[in-house]
């Protein structure tokens, strides 16, 4: 199997893994310099570095380098440590660079307005692919989004065609609270990574009252970015954007400290019901 072939498939398959590559050797080792091991999600194996200890230690971390998306360099040292003796009878010292392979993250935007343009600019300059749905021509087609890889007509069809995995940002940005809650019954039981909604706490808690009324748990929304947006004092589209497009980057990177905005709209719910 070709490694970098299978990476490619990998990255447009939306799969997760990690490389780790020899970066440097001395002494007698099991392998060579370059030598590389591809680690799936799954925990799969594809190519070697040598077998042993080593090995099982490097898929160990490379479980963990995916998990945390940030590259680690390992070295043994087979001379000093018996541990490695079984299955690497040799002496050396190796050098092994475990880096994350994370699919390019595919932001489908619904909704062609302006805050949607504005996001599209904004979020295609910081790396995302760009799709867009709305059921307007005149807002949804190349002229308008000449960065979106795929547009969509039709909710539906996007609904039919898309396949959201764990690189997949949802953002609901419609121009009416019926399209909303339509887009966010479809995308809240999707495995999408990000799903943000825009509007008033208002509106948010209307349409997850309507949506429990159709059978929808509180739990299904317990990960919905809604109001979407970090809370910068954003007013015009371009600004907007940018709120949003930080907000996507934060949880791109993983970052810890974004606001826990479903427990603060279950705790407005609550206190309305008093």
């Amino acid at each position: 199997m070709d490694l970098f072939e299978e990476i490619v498939r990998m990255r447009r398959a939306g799969e997760r893994g990690a490389l780790a590559t020899i970066v440097h050797t001395n002494g007698s080792i099991p392998s060579y310099e370059s030598s590389r091991m591809l680690v799936r999600e799954d925990g799969s194996v594809a190519g070697t570095i040598g077998g042993g200890c080593v090995e099982a230690e490097v898929w160990a971390a490379a479980k963990e380098v995916m998990h945390l998306e940030q590259p680690r360099k390992m070295t043994f040292n087979l001379n000093h440590d018996a541990d490695y003796d079984v299955g690497l009878i040799c002496g050396g010292t190796l050098e092994i660079f475990v880096e994350p392979l994370l699919p390019q993250p595919v932001l489908c935007i619904f909704g062609g307005g302006h805050v949607s343009l504005a996001v599209a600019r904004a979020a295609n300059a910081a790396g995302f692919c760009i799709a867009v749905a709305d059921d307007r021509e005149t807002f949804a087609n190349a002229g308008r989004f000449p960065m979106a890889g795929e547009i969509y007509t039709t909710y539906e069809s996007a609904f039919e065609k898309l396949r959201p995995n764990a690189a997949t940002y949802l953002l609901i940005v419609t121009r009416g609270h019926k399209d909303d809650m339509r887009v966010l019954a479809w995308a809240v039981r999707t495995p999408a990574r990000y799903i943000g909604m825009i509007g008033s706490k208002r509106k948010v808690l209307s349409i997850y009252k309507a949506l429990e009324k159709k059978g929808y748990s509180p739990e299904e929304f317990a990960h919905v970015h809604a109001p979407v947006g970090l809370a910068i004092g954003a007013l015009a589209p371009e600004e907007i954007a940018v709120s949003i497009v930080a907000e996507l980057i934060a949880v791109r990177r993983n970052a810890q400290n974004l606001p826990h905005k479903a427990v603060q709209l279950a705790q407005a719910a609550s206190l309305a019901n008093r």
